[in-house]
């Protein structure tokens, strides 16, 4: 794992309190894509994180087995969902037998695994028929002031504004939706959520400071109220094995 990656454990906290959940939406639009229920189900949810979507497929009645590679971010997993079963590994050397799931799923974490391996260890763990999930949840870049916002990150990261490339697993003739929602949360909230990522992480407190301090200020002016309306889009791509 890189570097980048395992900058959420020492912020795990921070991670659960303010990062988004997923609507039920997505979870319908995974049971048709992969033809199957949830209820029943035996999932296998890997980069688990905080427990953010294992706990929201535990509640649509999966059987899930949660797989969490970092030390922080088990920790406030176990804490969180102490209901949840959790192996510690990674996808690219899954601590699952051959054949043992319905359903595999990746949740804002495929890009952190070698597709090579993680392919591989995606066809021996399910069974035949089962399917693997994945998703990432992006703020909507058609909406003017996130796009707007999105570009100052980019700048100050000195990188190319949007969604950072992922490699999908192609060979495995993968279904992609769109699944687009929103949110109405306090500013603070909205801040916090930009603070968890890993590259503000990796910058440290001074700088990430800075950056949201005047994110604030801007905010402000845009939702006098204090409560900002974020609007999302959720990538999910399905393959069928």
């Amino acid at each position: 794992m890189t570097t980048r990656a395992r900058s959420f454990d020492a912020a795990a906290a921070l991670y659960h309190a303010s990062r988004p959940g997923y609507p039920d939406a997505l979870f319908d639009a995974v049971e048709e894509l992969a033809g199957l229920s949830l209820r029943g189900a035996r999932v296998a949810d890997v980069g688990a994180g905080t427990g953010i979507a294992s706990a929201l497929l535990h509640a649509r009645g999966a059987r899930v087995l949660a797989v969490e590679p970092g030390d922080g971010m088990a920790a406030e997993f176990r804490r969180a969902h102490p209901a949840i079963p959790l192996v510690r590994g990674d996808g690219d050397r899954l601590p699952l037998a051959s054949g043992s799931v319905d359903l595999l799923t990746y949740a804002q974490a495929w890009h952190w695994t070698d597709p090579s391996r993680s392919v591989p260890e995606a066809r021996r763990v399910l069974r035949p028929g089962g399917a693997l999930a994945l998703w990432w949840n992006d703020m909507d870049l058609s909406v003017p002031w996130i796009a707007e916002q999105d570009a100052r990150i980019a700048a100050l990261f000195r990188a190319a504004p949007g969604v950072p490339p992922r490699e999908d697993p192609e060979e495995l003739g993968a279904t992609t939706r769109e699944v687009r929602w929103s949110r109405r949360i306090p500013l603070d909230a909205h801040l916090s959520n930009l603070a968890s990522h890993s590259a503000f992480l990796l910058l440290g407190e001074p700088g990430t400071r800075e950056f949201v301090d005047a994110e604030r200020a801007r905010l402000r002016e845009r939702f006098p109220d204090g409560m900002v309306d974020e609007d999302y889009v959720v990538t999910l791509r399905v393959a069928v094995v």
